[in-house]
C-alpha cells in the first residue's frame, strides 16, 4: 500500500525542515516510535499509483517505506506481511 504524505505534517512529526534532515532524526529515534507515527499516515484508504522511476531518494524503516520524488511529493509504502506469519509467531 503506498499513499501520499503531507510533507508537513511528516516533517513537523519528526522536528525536520527537509527530507535529507528526516533519516537523520530517524536514526536518533526508537524504532518502535518512529513505526508508530508512521503507521498514522496508513490510514487513508486512498491507494494510488506510484511510479518509482520518479524517486529521487528512499528511507527504509522496518515495514516502511519512505520516497520523495522530483516533484518533492513524499510517499510512504507499507509493505505487505501476511497473516501467516503472524500466526506462526504465536505458536
Amino acid at each position: 500500500m503506498i499513499t501520499l504524505v503531507n510533507k508537513d505534517s511528516l516533517y513537523n512529526i519528526f522536528g525536520v525542515q527537509d527530507f535529507d534532515l528526516l533519516e537523520r532524526a530517524i536514526d536518533n529515534m526508537a524504532p518502535s516510535l518512529v513505526e508508530y507515527y508512521l503507521s498514522s499516515f496508513c490510514d487513508s484508504t486512498d491507494e494510488l499509483y506510484f511510479n518509482k522511476r520518479d524517486v529521487e531518494e528512499s528511507i527504509s524503516i522496518g515495514d516502511y517505506n519512505l520516497y520523495i520524488d522530483y516533484s518533492k511529493n513524499i510517499y510512504l509504502e507499507l509493505i505487505s506481511t501476511s497473516s501467516d506469519d503472524f500466526t506462526q509467531a504465536l505458536w
